[in-house]
């Protein structure tokens, strides 16, 4: 077993340089802290107080009652009540409004003659997707003033009624859809850093060489890189997904071994990853750069943020590639689904497969390197 005390020092020795090194000890446990926070709270898809306006041309009760549900809804924040056309164009164009609404001079009377009564909206199309959210909450207001009205005015409407039911996450919250994606986000990061810089601080620092001319084999020297991103990477997933259960409220409602063993398995991708871009590089400047390359495509393909199934299907075949994409599946199934070994591996093979071709890639180049 002489090796395993070769590795142990070895992971011994990397643990001090990452600790000794104040900057070193910042970079690992502040910035992701700090992003979780901010993007627990800063990111979401929801909207609360659109700031409005209502050119309102109707002297009848209907339309009174239309506004007093927009007032009342924490969807939106009434910024003005206009008397014309003349300053709805401004008040978008300046920003001061999402979107205007227009209840012409007959709404009241077209609803009480049992007409179809229409109301125009205009919104500010510059953020599409946040323009999409507010038309489809004007269109809830509506909906629930047409049901209203229908009730109390004995008017017989449509006899199929739309019943909405959310599945995993009933109030349709943002926030348990995005941090749980965050705990693969800042286990990536933390896990490249770790790995991505390892080798090439020791060429920077000229300390490579000796490490050479020790006893330690190729594979041992990679192994005892690895470990510590594995233990700094799992130990601030803990962390996150501890803040994400205790802080943010996020249900947990799967199995914690089926999580786990996605972490394992995408730890092991990401620091292949890692170690071969540290491999590649002969400075830490060019491994950082390294890691942001890969990075910044792996976050944008994973689906964190928009639907795969949105992307091009060209780009599609490229997800593939990328460990993300299967452990954000791992963790929104574990936590909102409620999902199990059984069920994740289809996540768990790929997974596997690409920690070992990473890993693969890694020792190539590092004995490459070395020759």
């Amino acid at each position: 077993m002489e090796w395993y005390g070769r590795v142990r020092a070895l992971v011994v020795k990397e643990f001090l340089a990452l600790l000794r090194n104040k900057a070193s000890r910042t970079v690992l446990i502040v910035p992701p802290l700090v992003q979780l926070i901010v993007f627990s709270f800063a990111a979401t898809f929801n909207l609360q107080h659109v700031p409005i306006v209502i050119y309102n041309q109707d002297q009848g009760g209907a339309s009174r009652q239309l506004i007093a549900r927009f007032a009342g809804s924490r969807y939106f924040s009434i910024k003005g009540m206009l008397t014309s056309d003349r300053h709805l164009a401004a008040m978008i164009n300046d920003k001061e409004a999402l979107l205007a609404i227009h209840i012409g001079p007959r709404f009241s009377r077209d609803l009480l003659l049992h007409r179809t009564a229409r109301v125009a909206v205009v919104v500010d199309g510059r953020n599409s997707n946040t323009a999409v959210i507010a038309l489809g909450d004007v269109n809830a207001v509506i909906q629930s003033f047409d049901t209203r009205w229908a009730a109390t005015h004995a008017w017989h409407g449509a006899e199929a009624v739309l019943v909405e039911r959310a599945w995993f996450n009933p109030d349709l919250r943002s926030r348990w859809f995005i941090v749980p994606g965050i705990v693969g986000l800042l286990t990536l990061v933390v896990a490249l850093l770790v790995t991505g810089l390892s080798v090439a601080r020791e060429r920077e620092a000229g300390t490579f060489d000796q490490l050479l001319v020790t006893p330690f084999a190729p594979w041992e020297i990679l192994v005892g890189k690895a470990v510590p991103g594995f233990l700094i990477g799992g130990l601030e997933a803990t962390v996150i997904i501890l803040m994400a259960v205790f802080g943010f409220g996020v249900p947990f409602m799967g199995s914690i071994l089926a999580l786990y063993l996605g972490l394992m398995l995408f730890l092991l991708a990401a620091i292949g990853v890692g170690l071969a871009i540290s491999s590649a590089s002969a400075t830490q400047q060019q491994g950082l750069l390294g890691v942001f390359l890969f990075m910044v495509p792996a976050v944008i393909l994973s689906g964190f943020a928009t639907p795969i199934a949105n992307m091009p299907v060209a780009v599609q075949y490229f997800t593939y590639l990328n460990p993300l994409r299967y452990f954000l599946v791992i963790l929104r199934g574990v936590f909102l689904e409620g999902d199990g070994m059984g069920i994740l591996w289809t996540q768990y093979v790929p997974l596997a497969l690409i920690g070992l071709i990473t890993m693969a890639i890694a020792t190539f180049l590092f004995r490459h390197r070395l020759t």
